[in-house]
């Protein structure tokens, strides 16, 4: 278990928020999956609302970023000292920004942000809001993780605007990374196989911890949520990927024993 009460060294994936087309649907799914407290966000947030798990914030729900059309989401924030200049280096590193930096009330500063591959990210200069409070606990952030279709493409520019260093996992047919700052991994990075389908966008996925992921999985799915790869064991836990019931799609993992 980790938790924190002061903002994230620069780099870090700090929080995570899902944009999505019914706050109060999505409120009622997350309970029931994760057990979360959630307060409630007023108009002056735009309904946005913040989870927490045994009174520490751990993720946010608000209105979709974009047009009426585009996909419910979760999106991952990655920590900055400066917004607006790193906002300037995602420019410089070839991407683009879908909203520019903006002060959100006295919370913090944050910027969308669309990387050289297609993927969306945040960032987040904290103020009052130092990101999420607790992770790596069942119902908590355990990891986050960039998958395209241009790996060698996606560790430069991450590398020109966070400064990461990468911790080499690929093998025949696999290509992965951790991202590493200080020699701390805080991120994975990677390219997709060649049996994912050609309409799977690029992506940030934030992968939620679970007590047992089978029975993380059955409880989404009588919530109405989808599966999309089902449970299957792997060296760091068993993993699933699925969806809730407004389509966001994140990944579920339970821990080994004593991790």
């Amino acid at each position: 278990m980790v938790t924190r009460d002061t903002p994230w060294p620069a780099g870090t994936p700090c929080w995570v928020d899902l944009g999505v087309g019914d706050i109060t649907k999505a409120i009622a799914f997350y309970s029931a999956q994760f057990g979360w407290d959630i307060e409630q966000g007023g108009p002056e947030t735009g309904g946005y609302s913040l989870a927490l798990l045994d009174g520490r914030t751990v993720a946010g729900i608000g209105p979709k970023i974009g047009p009426p059309e585009a996909p419910s989401a979760w999106t991952t924030y990655i920590a900055t000292e400066d917004a607006d200049a790193t906002a300037a280096k995602v420019k410089g590193a070839g991407g683009q920004l879908l909203m520019d930096p903006m002060d959100v009330l006295d919370v913090g500063r944050m910027a969308i942000a669309i990387d050289t591959t297609g993927a969306a990210f945040g960032i987040w200069q904290a103020r009052a809001h130092s990101g999420a409070q607790i992770a790596n606990v069942p119902g908590a952030v355990t990891w986050n993780e960039h998958m395209s279709r241009d790996f060698e493409g996606a560790k430069a520019f991450y590398a020109a605007v966070f400064g990461y260093e990468y911790g080499d996992m690929s093998s025949d047919g696999f290509s992965y990374a951790t991202l590493l700052l200080g020699g701390h991994e805080v991120g994975g990075i990677g390219g997709y196989p060649p049996e994912v389908p050609a309409e799977m966008p690029a992506a940030w996925t934030t992968y939620f911890g679970a007590a047992d992921t089978d029975d993380a999985v059955a409880r989404l799915t009588k919530s109405g949520g989808s599966v999309l790869r089902p449970a299957t064991d792997s060296p760091y836990g068993r993993t699933a990927t699925v969806a809730d019931d407004q389509g966001a799609v994140f990944s579920l993992i339970s821990m080994p024993p004593g991790e």
